[in-house]
């Protein structure tokens, strides 16, 4: 191209502009149109880029626009995203950014503030400042040497919870090579496994031939704790599903509840069937209900749902504040192993269990809902029968 000197514009075509200030100012220009508006994009000075280079980076930009986006926003964009893999992130600021961008999907907020708890209260005192790229295995240990042996269970989620954010870290660019935290092939050769730590606690739970004396205490109890509690325990569900639940997964014409994958562990869509008495319980909070969005069993305030809290204090009213209401899953799985002939799927499928076997879990294509609910039903005449009748045991005074 000739060069030009005198101030002014030169166009070269398809919005591609030769601008000159002076003869030592010369630039291109693009200028387009997006979305209505004019706009004019700088493309480098004569000095660095060649005609051909501009031509280049006009098609490019013009490629943008028919694709709906900016080519001044996308440069923008892509200056943030550059400058942000050179920025140097601590570990808590890495954090504190893998918990915004995942808190959404944890099912409660007790996840969520065991998460903030244990990084403050565990991981910011050792690794909080450091810059997250130079974290390792070290520093690792030195939060998780001693922790390993007094609490594994604390220990086991705190290195899970590292490792997360790490892998996060080296997702965004902001860490290289592998992982300090990961457990296979690197910190179970430094580390005790946890079942040689400490035997692992299970939920407690009431002995199930007890069921008849409790359901009696249980349903004695007018409040909606209470009828909370008893739902869930004949549904065999979690106590997060129950206090979780909203009118519009309820189908008490159809005798269901449906739980969202959101709502469960396992991700997956649970289908519940409810017995008559579930289904009395529901009848007992519809004066409570508002709209389909409204839960079930309403809290203190109606709009909001119970806390877990709600059922634990219900259970220490009764006189039972050394048991669970988790334990009430195992109990009943006692109940249906010991005193049924159901096989072992069926129940396995009431509690929501995911197959362990992945040949038997593909192959399986039904929910056994029919029989589960069968199952269910007679867990019911069961948690309704008299103490006596449920082989608790009863003083003779009292019997005669």
């Amino acid at each position: 191209m000739k060069k030009l000197t005198l101030p002014g514009r030169y166009g070269d075509g398809n919005g591609l502009w030769l601008q000159v200030r002076d003869a030592h100012h010369r630039s291109w220009l693009l200028r387009y149109k997006f979305e209505g508006r004019a706009r004019q994009m700088g493309l480098g000075p004569v000095e660095l880029v060649t005609l051909a280079e501009a031509r280049e980076a006009g098609l490019e930009a013009r490629k943008l626009v028919f694709k709906g986006i900016d080519p001044i926003d996308h440069r923008k964009a892509a200056k943030v995203a550059k400058l942000e893999v050179q920025a140097v992130f601590t570990f808590q600021q890495v954090a504190e950014r893998y918990i915004a961008a995942h808190e959404a999907g944890w099912r409660n907020e007790k996840h969520r503030y065991q998460w903030g708890a244990t990084l403050k209260n565990l991981c910011y005192p050792v690794l909080g400042d450091k810059p997250v790229d130079q974290i390792d295995t070290g520093l690792v240990m030195r939060i998780l040497d001693g922790l390993w042996q007094e609490k594994p269970e604390t220990a086991t989620r705190v290195r899970g919870r590292i490792e997360s954010i790490l892998d996060y870290a080296k997702a965004r660019g902001w860490r290289a090579g592998e992982n300090p935290a990961r457990w296979k092939g690197h910190l179970e050769n430094l580390l005790p496994k946890r079942s040689k730590v400490a035997k692992v606690k299970h939920h407690a739970a009431l002995p199930w031939l007890e069921m008849g004396s409790f359901m009696e205490k249980v349903r004695s109890a007018e409040a909606v704790s209470a009828w909370a509690l008893e739902f869930t325990i004949l549904t065999a569900a979690r106590t997060g599903e129950t206090i979780g639940a909203r009118w519009s997964e309820i189908d008490v014409n159809a005798g269901s509840w449906t739980i969202p994958a959101e709502r469960m562990k396992a991700g997956q869509e649970h289908r519940v069937p409810l017995s008559g008495r579930a289904i009395e319980l529901l009848e007992q909070v519809t004066p409570f209900r508002t709209s389909d969005a409204s839960f079930v069993f309403p809290g203190a305030r109606v709009a909001t749902g119970l806390s877990q809290m709600a059922l634990i204090m219900t259970l220490r009213r009764l006189g039972h504040g050394h048991i669970t209401v988790h334990g009430f899953r195992s109990t009943f799985r006692d109940w249906a192993a010991e005193s049924t002939n159901y096989p072992r799927e069926v129940a396995e499928a009431a509690l929501a269990h995911t197959l362990r076997d992945r040949v038997e879990a593909a192959y399986r294509r039904s929910d056994l809902f029919d029989k589960r609910r069968q199952l269910l039903s007679e867990w019911e005449a069961f948690c309704a029968r008299p103490a006596r009748m449920t082989g608790d045991v009863v003083p003779m005074r009292a019997a005669s």
